[in-house]
């Protein structure tokens, strides 16, 4: 038997308001979706952390965004090994089969993810470091962004790059992935990059021009 237990009752009820009120008003937006499939303007690359809600923040529509969540919005280069790769799944996806014209990486402030990156790379994490960490092996993919930042005395203003390097890190893994590299090429994909302050609901954009984010 699986060690399953049934949906706690405030659940249960929040979902039944949900069904009575904001579905059944739309339903018959949700039927178009459901028979006609999905059609995403965009891919969205977030942060699984909880305050960062990206429909919210764009004020989204159902069906509108294709969003992948993992720790630190963190997208791995292309390894076509054979192996498991889910962020990278995602993406081939929502390239080569939805044909989303847009992939918008979004990091964010008070990240625990680059928080633990910091940590680990800095020698305050030991656990991180063990190899049977999941987290610690997938925050080696921002260890590179850590070199770039680890002289910036201030902790916090060292974390705040460090979540910008993140973003950056993504961008660049993004284009090892071939149909990614062709697709913008040839002008049919663009890649945003973006940081959220959870604090002040700011929203800055990487401004490639000027090689840095700038506040929209």
């Amino acid at each position: 038997m699986r060690p399953v237990r049934p949906l706690p009752g405030s659940l249960v009820q929040r979902y039944h308001g949900w069904k009575a009120t904001t579905f059944a008003e739309n339903a018959a937006w949700y039927r178009r979706l459901a028979t006609e499939g999905q059609r995403p303007r965009a891919m969205v690359i977030s942060c699984c952390d909880s305050r960062v809600h990206v429909t919210s923040i764009f004020g989204a529509e159902q069906g509108e965004f294709f969003i992948h969540r993992n720790i630190a919005n963190l997208v791995p280069p292309c390894e076509p090994d054979g192996l498991r790769h889910g962020t990278s799944a995602a993406i081939e996806y929502a390239v080569t089969a939805l044909k989303v014209s847009q992939i918008m990486v979004l990091g964010h402030s008070q990240c625990g993810g680059v928080q633990g990156c910091e940590a680990m790379c800095s020698g305050h994490a030991p656990d991180l470091e063990k190899p049977g960490s999941f987290v610690g092996r997938w925050m080696d993919l921002l260890r590179p962004g850590w070199e770039e930042v680890r002289d910036i005395a201030d902790r916090e203003e060292r974390l705040r790059a460090l979540e910008r390097r993140a973003v950056l890190t993504s961008l660049d893994n993004l284009m090892t992935f071939p149909f990614v590299a062709s697709a913008v090429e040839a002008g049919d994909l663009a890649l945003h990059g973006m940081w959220n302050d959870i604090t002040s609901g700011a929203l800055e954009v990487y401004d490639a021009r000027a090689d840095r984010f700038v506040e929209v």
